[in-house]
C-alpha cells in the first residue's frame, strides 16, 4: 500500500529534532495541526518546547524545507505558535518513555 501525502509529511516531520531533547518534534508534540489542502498546499501550526528557543528560526526553517521537498507538495505555511503553551503531558508514549518520564 502506498503511503499518502500526510504519511509521507509525518515520517518527514519525525526526522526534525529538537535540539536540546533528543526527541524528534512529532512525538514532542510540537505540531499542533497539519492541514493538506485540495491542491496540496501544506498548512502546519507548530510550537516550540520555550518561547525563548535560541534555534526556533532553524526548526521552523527545517519543517518547512523538509516539508516541502515531499514529492505532490505544492506549498508549504508553517506557522509558530505559543497558544497554547507546550508541556510535558503534550509528549507521546514513546517520547516519554525515551526521556524517562514513564
Amino acid at each position: 500500500m502506498e503511503a499518502t501525502l500526510r504519511d509521507k509529511i509525518e515520517e518527514v516531520l519525525k526526522t526534525v529534532y529538537d535540539p536540546e531533547i533528543p526527541v524528534n518534534i512529532w512525538e514532542l508534540g510540537l505540531i499542533y495541526e497539519l492541514k493538506i489542502e485540495e491542491d496540496n498546499a501544506v498548512k502546519v501550526t507548530m510550537t516550540l518546547t520555550a518561547p525563548g528557543c535560541p534555534v526556533a528560526g532553524d526548526i521552523v526553517a527545517e519543517v518547512q524545507q523538509k516539508v516541502e521537498g515531499i514529492e505532490g507538495v505544492k506549498s508549504v505555511h508553517v506557522h509558530l505558535t505559543f497558544e497554547p503553551q507546550w508541556d510535558k503531558s503534550m509528549m507521546s508514549e514513546e517520547a516519554m518513555l525515551e526521556l524517562g518520564f514513564l
